[in-house]
């Protein structure tokens, strides 16, 4: 049975953003700068809410265990101190892709149905049981080999943007599978019935959703 539950978790990287047609297209170099900083200024409405939402199942999580591990999630994107993390790595590849701090934290190229779509996850953190917000993490399953694509595409078709503005997708390499390997582990733990595996799959497909909502308010901002 848990064979078969990992199978149908799994299974959703047929539903993954990777497969965008936005997405596509700027891995095949057919972006052009505008859609670039487009997308990096939408996105980092996305990353600078992941603390948040890590923040909203640690919360709602009874398991000390858990939480112990759980919170390095929040570390990794706040940093320890001023300068690190991810979001400090984003904001770095906004700078390296032409943008200004001001104009990514205060969010002036925002489009209404991308913050819709993050603030829906956020929603979802906070509001269903804990373990469910767990499985709707697992996007990261497919996350590294994503990020090995698109460092690939943009060190290739994108080099007007500072390599050293790539930070984020180089340190993803290493966090996603320890962090999906961490999320797996719980949801195959506490998700022991058919009913309850029901749900964590419905949680995943749910963010696969928020992720291709986030793409389609990118791409339909930014035409080409």
């Amino acid at each position: 049975m848990t064979t078969d539950f990992v199978g149908a978790l799994r299974a959703h990287s047929r539903q993954y953003h990777d497969q965008h047609p936005l997405h596509v297209r700027m891995n095949a170099g057919e972006c052009d700068p505008r859609q670039i900083r487009g997308w990096v200024a939408n996105r980092f409405y996305y990353q600078e809410n992941i603390p948040r939402k890590d923040a909203a199942i640690l919360a709602n999580c009874p398991d000390p265990a858990v939480r112990r591990r759980w919170v390095r999630r929040i570390t990794d994107h706040d940093g320890t101190g001023p300068g690190e993390g991810g979001i400090e790595a984003w904001l770095r590849l906004g700078e390296a892709a032409g943008l200004t701090r001001e104009e990514l934290l205060d969010h002036r190229h925002l489009v209404p149905s991308a913050r819709f779509a993050v603030d829906a996850y956020v929603g979802f953190a906070r509001t269903r049981p804990w373990v469910e917000a767990v499985a709707s993490s697992l996007t990261e399953l497919f996350a590294p080999d994503l990020m090995a694509e698109r460092l690939a595409a943009f060190e290739k078709h994108y080099t007007w943007i500072d390599p050293q503005g790539l930070a984020y997708f180089r340190a993803r390499l290493e966090q996603a599978p320890r962090d999906s390997e961490h999320a797996l582990e719980v949801v195959t733990t506490h998700c022991r019935d058919a009913a309850s595996q029901a749900l964590a799959v419905r949680a995943l497909s749910f963010k696969c959703d928020v992720l291709w909502s986030l793409m389609d308010a990118i791409d339909r901002a930014y035409p080409s």
